[in-house]
């Protein structure tokens, strides 16, 4: 029987479920107060989520003397590292598509990267008093079409030959029924590798720590210009920062500008979050901790939260134009949110009757090979990373160690990572960029929804579906 794809879900609000929740369960917000006047550092970061943090966090560390100040534009966590869905894996489930665009061996380097990432947010999220829900019980991909069958074999077969095969475990049917039934769930995957966390009590204690660690943290606080010299100018709306090098930890905002929009397009995601239900996650035996994604392009990512609620979320909202990462489409789309309701219900029917609780939605910054980069401007001492392609929680981690380095002109174990050293294949410049790709996402979601209906999808659709792979992009491939 053909999915209602018409569920209606709340209208996308500015703010996350997790936001909320996380100012909510601070005992003491420390205060930052808007930058007013003229200072001078050594370190200006322009971004107060993950990639800003981290880049802070690991100068402190590697270089206690560094001056260093970060502006936000409204509060730490607000944008991006406040609203996914808190699901923290590297790069093992990433391996075909990575052998296929980087190489065998850059590919493992990056995987390997990740690992390293995870154990360093591992040991951070599990400090003596921090409670950022961290829960590690591996991360679960399953099929829940036919069609996505063929992807459980792939990553089999790439692992083994690679010699990673200790990285993932086919998961049968059964399997699959014994950690959550659902009657749309075929076989899967399962990556010891993984773990959930609120995220935005995450970037909160990232703040805390930064705080501690003596970074200035100015919130409230956009950048209105740049000045590229020697040092560089940050001018904000009263006052300004100068600074010897400047980080621009801003992701899907960097679309804009020259040294990046070759390489970065913008995609969006939406998120719904239940009410609480636990005993309704115990009746269909969902008692494990593992975060669950479909193997769609257009991804379900699906995860609970330690009172009992689910959070469902959708790759599939609209493309952005150009570097418009703040276009309302992008954040306040109904029907984006509605594909994620709907995903809720085909993928766990047993779950239906839930209220759900808010929904949201955000720009993600997709990089031509779907891999982060992070780099120095070409004459400058200004640096930058975007492109996490909806895998941030733990490649930003990577983005602080690379940034860091990157600041310190230090070659080390970070600075040549195929993060910071790789080509990036170009994109095609606009309008050609958002006609396209906005077409192709029309074509993928019409064979996607088709194959879950058990039906045939219209032949342009699937035309336009195949053209990403024709072309032999890494962007947009199904």
């Amino acid at each position: 029987m053909p999915i209602d794809r018409t569920l209606e879900a709340p209208v996308p609000a500015d703010r996350s479920w997790w936001i909320d929740e996380a100012l909510r369960s601070e005992a003491i917000q420390t205060s930052t107060s808007e930058l007013v006047g003229e200072r001078h550092v050594d370190v200006a970061i322009i971004g107060g989520g993950y990639t800003g943090l981290w880049t802070a966090l690991a100068l402190r560390e590697r270089r206690p003397s560094l001056s260093i100040a970060l502006i936000e534009a409204s509060i730490c966590g607000a944008g991006g590292s406040g609203k996914n869905g808190g699901k923290v894996h590297g790069y093992w489930s990433s391996l075909p598509g990575l052998e296929r665009s980087i190489g065998a061996d850059s590919a493992l380097t990056v995987a390997r990267a990740g690992t390293r990432a995870q154990d360093a947010i591992r040991r951070f999220a599990t400090a003596p008093g921090r409670d950022v829900w961290w829960r590690e019980g591996g991360n679960v991909r399953v099929s829940a079409a036919p069609a996505q069958d063929a992807k459980i074999e792939a990553s089999i077969s790439v692992s083994s030959r690679l010699g990673v095969a200790d990285t993932v475990l086919r998961l049968s049917p059964e399997d699959v029924r014994s950690r959550c039934r659902s009657p749309a769930f075929r076989g899967g995957l399962f990556y010891p590798e993984g773990a959930n966390v609120q995220p935005a009590r995450l970037v909160r204690e990232l703040r805390t720590a930064a705080i501690d660690a003596g970074v200035s943290i100015h919130e409230h606080t956009p950048m209105i210009g740049l000045d590229r010299g020697s040092p560089c100018r940050v001018r904000t709306p009263k006052g300004q920062l100068i600074a010897r090098d400047v980080v621009l930890a801003t992701n899907a905002s960097l679309v804009a500008e020259d040294w990046a929009c070759r390489y970065v397009t913008i995609f969006s995601s939406y998120a719904v979050m239940t009410e609480p239900a636990p005993e309704r996650l115990a009746s269909i035996g969902w008692n494990r901790e593992e975060g669950l994604s479909d193997m769609r392009m257009f991804v379900h990512y699906f995860r609970k939260t330690p009172d009992g609620r689910v959070l469902m979320g959708s790759g599939s909202g609209p493309i952005g134009y150009g570097g418009r990462a703040t276009a309302p489409h992008l954040t306040h789309d109904g029907a984006s949110a509605g594909r994620a309701a709907a995903g809720l219900r085909r993928l766990l029917p047993d779950l239906g009757g839930i209220a759900i609780a808010k929904a949201w939605g955000g720009p993600i910054d997709v990089s031509s090979d779907r891999l982060p980069f992070f780099r120095t401007v070409s004459g400058t001492r200004i640096h930058f990373g975007c492109g996490y392609s909806g895998h941030g929680v733990n490649a930003t981690y990577i983005g602080g160690q690379c940034l860091a380095s990157l600041v310190l002109n230090s070659v080390d174990e970070w600075s040549t990572l195929p993060f910071c050293t790789r080509e990036l294949p170009a994109l095609p410049p606009e309008p050609f960029r958002y006609l396209g790709g906005s077409a192709i996402r029309w074509g993928a979601l019409r064979c996607e929804e088709a194959e879950e209906d058990g039906r045939s999808a219209p032949a342009i659709a699937r035309s336009l579906a195949a053209l990403p792979a024709l072309l032999g992009l890494r962007i947009g491939t199904r």
